[in-house]
């Protein structure tokens, strides 16, 4: 099994639920409001930077990873938003 971590804008949160909801995915974690800085800028939440992110974390077999990622990229070609991505491998889940 692996674990993503998707990183993507507050205001996107929802189509990428959509997207994980269409691709099968069946649960996941989100810490929304996130703060933070990266190659997109800051994201503090504040009146000089109101931007956050929200952070899903979600656990999928490894054989679905691959295919999952790949539409990912194509989605968020498609809508013009920068996803952050992270996969972990998972040695079990209590």
């Amino acid at each position: 099994m692996k674990l993503l971590m998707l990183i993507v804008d507050e205001a996107r949160k929802e189509e990428l639920e959509i997207f994980l909801n269409r691709a099968g995915v069946v649960g996941y974690t989100e810490i929304p409001h996130a703060v933070g800085v990266g190659t997109t800028g800051p994201r503090l939440g504040s009146r000089a930077f109101p931007k956050t992110s929200a952070v899903i974390f979600t656990v999928v077999e490894a054989a679905a990873v691959d295919t999952l990622v790949r539409d990912l990229k194509v989605h968020c070609e498609d809508c013009g938003e920068k996803l952050k991505a992270i996969v972990w491998g998972v040695e079990g889940v209590l």
